[in-house]
């Protein structure tokens, strides 16, 4: 064994440096080689920053303004060489609202716009200015904007739970209205045929001046109590529609003084014992008006029976109140922080995700890579990445969790949560406060989804009776896959230009951590050999055949040099831990279900067992073996497809898209969003090649940021200006 490989063993089963050979990885300002690209998020078109719009307690309450200025576009930019001018200017006042966010700055959408309008300082009557002050005509909305920090899930999901609440307390009033009309219609429906209705006076005031002389009040009176008087409401029944119509005005004329549902602010709370008492205090409100509003539907119906009836709301209490009655009052939102979970202000957390009270808890992650999280007594992430896991077993509880890089594409899981009749768990990753500043929020709250160590997936008991309605993986990449494998390019010593496959893992998003440099190892590029393998490989399940080589991820340093760096065995069997977790996860959402392989290899055994029994029998023809029973087939996992050993190189006359490579800049799907389109992975691709002409095609790969375009031939030669395309496309072919 060589000294260079026996530093590198060393390295891997000590995590301490012996010799001079390696490396220490501190104070290199690494990141992993993948995320080398996004040096500069201003210049990325992505989801942030957001503008948080008031709407209709929908999805269009979060907007993005990426989202946002494609509406415009639209809306005022030609297709074509004509709006291509009024493109650019336009992606470049985004550009400058994004830096203003990212650079802290806040405020409405409207007037960011303007400061960045400003900022560019277009002269007056110049062609950029034109398109600003058209995009700025046509802006129809406005709202704060918020940009991925560490702040923005509680700030979310706050908004969107407000929003609901407005919509709730509008819901509510039109009930109480309502209860209170029909109400009052039967009282005074009693009063119109009692004696005190009915007579002469009553009568003569109902008519008017100027026809007192037309009628006898007196005749009539008497004629009227004969008819009416004989069945009058029974003073019981008067009396309790009275006492519930006194009871619903109370409550409707408390919401009209104080504008709202009880002063919205108040049923927001830092920590779940607060909001556990103000639930408490509020009970016997909710339990006195939940048996006025039944009382009355009742009564509303006639379906009051005195000697059923009476008995059972004289003892009306707190277990006849349920999720149901709950929903009609406001919700109570709790919004704390993972470091306080611990403390006795949250002892109550479990009692309220397993209860029926309609608390929203909103857990803002913060950090998941500190010292204890990988000793192996302990596993490899802290304990609050693992509630909403926790959470799932209660059965009664929504959980969402995800991370902050992703809130805007979950905001329908969101919006379900809130809108869930029971308790519901919001655990959000936001980012270390004390871990790494050399990646923004966005970047670590997105490794840390994309590595598995803080995956996205949602539980919702009201969907189905089952997991596999209840359950779902939604907003992880690739989720059939341990981890997540993309297209890695650079420039090797000679340079020239590589490609490689490469996964990002649990290993890549600790390294993102400065705390957890040491765990690192750099080694020079003269000493790279065969006995390095990709820490994605040595965790596959073929251990024999990486046993004796070392493990490395790619890293670039603030130079852009790349580098490889060795990964000590501490970390890598805290990876595992969390590969095995991924796991168990997939077999929640139907992925890899151990429980379906393992009946479809028993049946298939069965299968051939039968088939050579039936091969043995002299003068009998093997035959096939008989279909798979119903329930096997429903039970097993959905077939992989089957990749040919060679696959035929696309015909250069066709057009297509180097999909892997796509940087989401929604250039092609702004040109034309039915020719073009993006897959699950938000990547784009052809989606139809007849919804377009050949001069979009290759005006979209002009625009392309990557060159990823490849118009190929023309479909229809005698296109207008073909000649002059196919020039233009020759680059790209």
């Amino acid at each position: 064994m060589s000294v260079e490989l026996q530093e590198h063993v060393a390295f891997y089963l000590t995590g301490r440096r012996m010799g001079g050979g390696l490396m220490a990885a501190d104070g290199q300002h690494m990141r992993p080689g993948l995320l080398a690209r996004f040096g500069d998020l201003t210049r990325l078109r992505y989801d942030f920053p957001l503008v948080l719009v008031g709407s209709r307690g929908d999805e269009s309450e979060i907007r993005s303004l990426s989202a946002l200025i494609n509406g415009i576009l639209q809306d005022i930019a030609p297709r074509g060489i004509e709006g291509e001018a009024t493109r650019q200017h336009l992606l470049r006042l985004e550009r400058e609202i994004r830096t203003l966010a990212a650079n802290g700055d806040t405020g409405p959408l409207s007037g960011l716009w303007d400061l960045a309008t400003q900022r560019i300082g277009a002269p007056d009557d110049s062609p950029l200015a034109r398109s600003l002050g058209r995009a700025r005509a046509a802006l129809q909305v406005d709202g704060e904007v918020a940009d991925c920090t560490d702040e923005l899930p509680a700030r979310v999901i706050t908004h969107l739970w407000r929003a609901l609440q407005r919509q709730k307390a509008g819901l509510f009033n039109q009930e109480l209205r309502r209860l209170t009309a029909r109400l009052a219609d039967i009282l005074q429906a009693d009063f119109v045929r009692s004696r005190r209705g009915t007579s002469a006076a009553r009568l003569r005031a109902s008519v008017g001046t100027g026809m007192e002389g037309a009628f006898d009040f007196e005749a009539l009176a008497s004629t009227l109590q004969h008819v009416s008087g004989r069945d009058p409401l029974p003073d019981s029944r008067r009396q309790r529609v009275q006492r519930a119509l006194s009871g619903l005005q109370a409550r409707h004329y408390a919401q009209a003084d104080a504008g709202g549902p009880d002063d919205i602010d108040s049923y927001v709370f830092a920590n779940c014992r607060d909001a556990l008492a103000a639930f408490r205090n509020r009970l016997p409100q909710i339990i006195e008006l939940v048996n006025t509003m039944a009382i009355a539907e009742l009564e509303i119906e006639g379906l009051y029976v005195e000697a059923t009836h009476d008995p059972f709301f004289a003892g009306f209490d707190e277990s006849s109140v349920g999720a149901k009655d709950l929903r009609l009052f406001p919700d109570y939102l709790v919004c704390t922080a993972s470091e306080d979970l611990q403390g006795p202000e949250n002892a109550g957390l479990m009692e309220i995700l397993a209860s029926d009270m309609p608390i929203r808890i909103v857990i803002q992650v913060s950090d998941i890579l500190g010292e204890p999280a990988l000793r192996a007594y302990r596993g490899p992430v802290a304990h609050a990445a693992q509630l909403g896991k926790m959470a799932m077993g209660l059965g009664n509880a929504y959980v969402l969790q995800s991370s902050s890089s992703h809130l805007y594409r979950a905001r329908r899981r969101i919006l379900s949560g809130l809108a869930h009749a029971g308790p519901a768990l919001f655990s959000v990753f936001s980012g270390s406060q004390r871990g790494s500043r050399m990646l923004p929020p966005y970047l670590l709250a997105a490794a840390a989804l994309e590595s598995r160590a803080f995956p996205a997936f949602s539980y919702d008991p009201a969907a189905g009776p089952d997991w596999a309605t209840r359950f779902a993986l939604d907003g992880n990449p690739q989720p059939e896959a341990d981890w997540p494998v993309h297209e890695f390019g650079y420039e090797d010593e000679s340079r020239q230009s590589v490609t490689e496959q490469v996964a990002f893992t649990y290993v890549d998003f600790v390294a993102c951590d400065p705390r957890q440099a040491k765990h690192f190892a750099l080694v020079p590029r003269a000493e790279w050999n065969g006995s390095m393998v990709p820490a994605a490989d040595s965790l596959t399940s073929d251990s024999l055949a990486v046993a004796a080589k070392v493990p490395y991820v790619q890293m670039v340093n603030g130079n852009h040099v790349l580098l490889r760096a060795l990964v000590d065995e501490k970390l890598m069997l805290a990876a595992q831990r969390c590969q095995e977790m991924w796991h168990s996860l997939q077999e929640l959402g139907g992925i890899r279900n151990s429980q379906a392989e393992r009946l479809l290899a028993r049946e298939r055994k069965v299968w051939e067992e039968q088939r050579q029994r039936e091969s043995a029998i002299p003068g009998r023809d093997a035959r096939p073996p008989p279909p798979a029973p119903a329930a096997t087939i429903a039970a097993a996992p959905p077939a992989q497809p089957v990749v040919a050993a060679t696959e035929p190189d696309k015909p250069s006359d066709d057009p297509h898209i180097d999909t892997l490579r796509c940087t989401t800049c929604n250039e092609c799907t702004n040109l034309n969003n039915r020719m073009f389109a993006y897959d699950a992975n938000k990547q784009a691709y052809i989606a139809d090649i007849n919804a377009g002409t050949y001069r979009e095609l290759v005006e979209a790969a002009e625009a392309c940021q990557v060159s990823i375009i490849h118009p190929g031939k023309p479909r229809n030669p005698d296109e207008p200006g073909i000649a002059e395309l196919l020039q233009r496309a020759e680059p790209f072919l």
